[in-house]
């Protein structure tokens, strides 16, 4: 892969190779699914429980605005147990 793109664009801290910190990066930034969850999370935990916010009819981004009893209520009124959500970092 060196060859196809050239050391500069992957050598990022231009020791004229490529590190396994700096593949982590270049990893984390190209392959980042929609939802800004990089491939480095827990994507199946975190997709479930995005999956069930959108099916609700909720944003996200909103939630992640409210204050704490705010979004409880929100959660409540579209039918989802708030407290399977106190872990979830909105």
């Amino acid at each position: 892969m060196d060859r196809l793109f050239g050391h500069s664009a992957f050598d990022l801290n231009r020791d004229g190779k490529i590190s396994g910190a700096e593949w982590a990066f270049i990893n984390d930034t190209l392959f980042e699914d929609n939802n800004g969850i990089s491939s480095g999370s827990n994507i199946n935990e975190d997709d479930d429980v995005i999956d069930e916010i959108e099916m609700a009819g909720l944003d996200r981004d909103e939630l992640e605005f409210m204050d704490e009893d705010e979004r409880r209520q929100v959660l409540e009124d579209a039918g989802l147990d708030a407290d399977d959500f106190d872990d979830f970092d909105f």
